[in-house]
């Protein structure tokens, strides 16, 4: 799985006529990958869940999301994964089939949510608008595949 984290300020997503939306936390643009199983949902969402990239008082990347109860909002992705070393179109064969797909990130919108944070959504598969202030900015690049 991969997910572009960013600090946010607020955020909200518009689609299919409706808008949800959060405060301070994180935006996780999540795609899911061909070789994607149930553990790498459930070690993203603790990853993203206790990240320290919010600070202290001394300015200092010190809190987590859980330290400081923020909020996520959670929009699929499938373009994290486009290749485009070669030619002038993406190549997404490395994104998991949406069938498939679609009960990963439910199940990481699950997990994170479990942990104790409130989450707030996109519609998966849809075309959306998404809001947001970059807090920091503060953006970061988390990649389930070959880590421990």
């Amino acid at each position: 799985m991969r997910a572009l984290v960013q600090r946010v300020v607020r955020a909200s997503v518009h689609c299919s006529g409706q808008e949800r939306k959060i405060g301070r936390g994180l935006v996780i643009f999540l795609g899911v990958g061909s070789e994607d199983l149930d553990s790498d949902a459930r070690k993203l969402a603790e990853k993203c869940a206790q990240l320290r990239i919010f600070s202290n008082k001394d300015g200092k990347f010190d809190l987590s999301l859980l330290d400081i109860k923020g909020e996520a909002l959670i929009v699929s992705q499938f373009t994290l994964y486009g290749d485009c070393r070669k030619g002038r179109r993406p190549d997404f064969s490395g994104a998991m089939a949406p069938q498939q797909a679609e009960p990963l990130y439910e199940r990481f919108v699950e997990n994170l949510r479990s942990l104790g944070v409130r989450t707030e959504t996109g519609e998966f598969g849809a075309h959306m608008e998404v809001d947001l202030i970059n807090d920091g900015p503060v953006t970061l690049w988390i990649d389930t595949v070959g880590k421990e």
